[in-house]
């Protein structure tokens, strides 16, 4: 599938007509203080100290244009299409191993690979948290959460379609901090929660 098919029929014209302002902002996640950082990022932190000491005083999420939405697009489906899921359990033995993938990887490991790609493309580490959700059926995932003018957009090893937060079917419980990528923020929403396990998504 061309990356020029997955344009059509997604946000893209959504995006588009969206408002401007502060109508615009209500697409996007609040936060609620700092809260616990998992501990495969933890761990993560620690192999690659560079990845979590950085810092930004900007609050306000980047203005999405076309260049950049054709960026997402394009890295969310080449990194779902190049690596293939496989659990920690599978690869290592163990829970909780959060590592760049090469070829195959857990939810987390595309989501650090994306975020990498993604701020080698030119986009802030300050817009691209990596955001722990639960899913329906009550288990743990990671997505890659970009802040954006348009509102917070989730890209999903599950899916290549890049969907708002709010349209996706997750319950959204913590992601990294805009301003400091070691540091990790509670997220408002209104379903109910219980406590956050260890991520399990594929």
């Amino acid at each position: 599938m061309k990356i020029t098919a997955l344009v059509k029929g997604t946000l893209i014209s959504a995006l588009l007509s969206l408002p401007l302002g502060a109508q615009a902002y209500a697409s996007n996640m609040t936060t609620l203080g700092i809260t616990s950082q998992p501990v495969g990022h933890y761990d993560f932190c620690r192999a690659n100290p560079g990845e979590c000491k950085q810092r930004s005083g900007r609050s306000k999420p980047m203005k999405l244009t076309k260049s950049a939405w054709n960026k997402i697009l394009k890295i969310n489906y080449n990194v779902n299409r190049a690596i293939r899921p496989k659990t920690d359990m599978e690869m290592f033995g163990v829970e909780e191993v959060w590592s760049f993938p090469k070829t195959v990887g857990d939810c987390e490991d595309y989501v650090l690979l994306k975020r990498h790609m993604l701020m080698n493309a030119g986009l802030k580490a300050s817009d691209l948290l990596i955001t722990v959700v639960r899913q329906p059926d009550g288990s743990g995932h990671a997505v890659l959460t970009v802040r954006t003018d348009l509102g917070d957009f989730i890209l999903d090893n599950m899916r290549n379609k890049v969907l708002l937060w709010s349209d996706t079917e997750y319950t959204f419980l913590k992601r990294q901090s805009s301003h400091h990528s070691g540091k990790w923020t509670r997220l408002k929403q209104s379903r109910s929660t219980t406590a956050v396990g260890s991520i399990q998504g594929k």
